[in-house]
Formats: C-alpha cells, structure tokens, sequence
C-alpha cells in the first residue's frame, strides 16, 4: 500500500524504496508481483527505460514461477491480465505505443464479458486511457477524445488511480491540440474530476 501510495502522489523514489522492502518480505507471494510492477511504473514514471524492463521481467519470472491464483478479487492477487495491465502502464510511459496497444486491447479483451459487462472496469478506464494516448499521438483526435470520454464514464473510479493515468493524455492534447474546443472540453471535465485532488494534472 505505501508503494501505491506514493505512486499516486508522484514519490517515486518512494514507490522503488517501498516495492524493493516488500519483496524482500514477501518473495514468494504473487504481492510480490504486484510489486516489481509498481517499480516498473515508478522507473517509467522516472523515465528509465533499462530499469523498467528489469523490473517488468522480474515480475513476469516470479509470476511464471506461481500457480494460477484461485481468487482473482483479491487485490494482492497478481494474474497474467493483470500484470499485462501493468505492463500497458509502463509501455504507455516510455513511448512504446505499439506495445502500449496491444496490451490495452488485451486489457479489454480479458476484462469484458461476452454480453459486455466489464468485469474490470477500473482496468478498462485506463486502457481506453492507454488508447487515448496512443490515438493522440498518431494524430487521431477524433479516437483520442472517444477512448478519453469513455474513461471517465465508468461507476467505479478510483479517482486517484485514473486522473494519475489521464494526466498523460492531458498532456497530450495540450501539446498537440491545444486550439481545439473538443480537447478543451475534455480537460475541463478532468479538471472538474481533479478538484479534490489538486496536484494530479499539469496547469
């Protein structure tokens, strides 16, 4: 909890600091999986992309080496899905975007059910997030506003978790489209969301 924690306010040496001391704790439970995916997110954060494929590869080699978790809804439980979502994260970050992509439709893909009930909606906010960014940076305004919108529509928001997420494609519609009303539209209503978390966006 201390790693997300500090992860949410932008202590990323803390988050690397917090995730290390667990792991030594706790070496063989899938938390420990968990966290080697919060350093990645804290390198990528950082923006070392060497030390965020250490630690994404150490998280993929203990997971391997795990049974399949019997239950999914524990939040200390680390699956295939869920680590590909922390990868999504990471590779986003770092400008990976076909990666980022893929793992984002993965996300969804493994997070809908065959009627379309999300399973996860939380994980599906932030790959739409995730394919916001990679629109937006394709130059796709129109997908990136789409995916941006839908995030923001689900009933169970972590707000911290997702105005840290779409704090990235904020930026980029401010870098790329700044004279655009729709993307004018889209970070007022973040901005309204981030209210009572000030520091979460860029000014």
């Amino acid at each position: 909890m201390r790693a997300w924690f500090a992860l949410t306010t932008g202590d990323y040496r803390g988050v690397i600091a917090a995730a290390r001391a667990g792991a030594e704790t706790a070496q063989h439970h899938s938390v420990a999986v968990q966290l080697a995916a919060q350093e990645a997110k804290a390198w990528a954060r950082i923006g070392d992309r060497r030390q965020v494929e250490v630690a994404l590869d150490k998280g993929r080699q203990l997971l391997e080496g795990m049974p399949y978790p019997e239950n999914l809804d524990n939040h200390f439980v680390v699956d295939p899905a869920k680590f590909d979502f922390y990868a999504m994260d990471c590779y986003r970050l770092v400008g990976e975007d076909k990666l980022a992509r893929t793992l984002a439709e993965e996300v969804l893909r493994a997070g809908t059910d065959f009627d379309g009930t999300e399973r996860s909606p939380m994980r599906n906010a932030e790959a739409r997030v995730t394919l916001g960014v990679t629109a937006a940076r394709e130059g796709d305004l129109e997908q990136a506003l789409i995916m941006g919108e839908r995030a923001l529509e689900g009933d169970r928001q972590s707000v911290p978790s997702l105005i840290m997420t779409s704090r990235e494609l904020a930026a980029e519609m401010r870098r790329r489209y700044s004279s655009e009303p729709a993307a004018q539209d889209y970070l007022t209503r973040l901005r309204t969301l981030a209210e009572e978390k000030p520091g979460f966006l860029p000014r």
